[in-house]
């Protein structure tokens, strides 16, 4: 039987590479993002929170099936240009998400639209107006 080998660090004590340095268990940050879904009379909202990223980070669109597809991918590295350190250890920060999500009949596929403020995407799905017809007619008495 084969088990996964852990890395030592030699100046870590051996508990914390026991927590942190084990190669089979997955990242803690690799998390999809918290998202909320509101309903009023005129439509549904959905909110993705999304601290620290930029509208450039997002992209929102309707595939062929007509459901909502909400992506969200950012890189960021951390770089130190002193020339008298030498990297331990360098961190890369890379976080990509996408959800799809099956939107109702009533919604006015049209009218979709997204904002991003305050770390949060809120994507704004209006529901169809209908219009009720009025028919003004004359009723004949037999």
């Amino acid at each position: 039987m084969l088990y996964p080998t852990m890395r030592r660090d030699s100046w870590l004590p051996e508990v914390f590479n026991d927590l942190f340095n084990i190669d089979y268990m997955p990242k803690a940050n690799a998390t999809a993002p918290a998202i909320n879904v509101l309903e009023d009379e005129k439509g549904y909202k959905v909110e993705v929170a999304a601290p620290g990223m930029k509208k450039e980070d997002f992209s929102v669109n309707i595939n062929h099936d007509g459901n909502l597809v909400v992506k969200m991918e950012t890189k960021q590295e951390k770089k130190e240009d002193d020339k008298k350190m030498r990297y331990l250890r360098r961190e890369f920060s890379y976080s990509k998400f996408e959800q799809t999500l099956l939107l109702p009949d009533d919604v006015d596929k049209e009218k979709i639209g997204a904002s991003v403020a305050d770390g949060v995407l809120t994507v704004n799905l209006p529901k169809v107006v209908k219009e009720e017809v009025k028919i003004a007619r004359q009723i004949t008495i037999g």
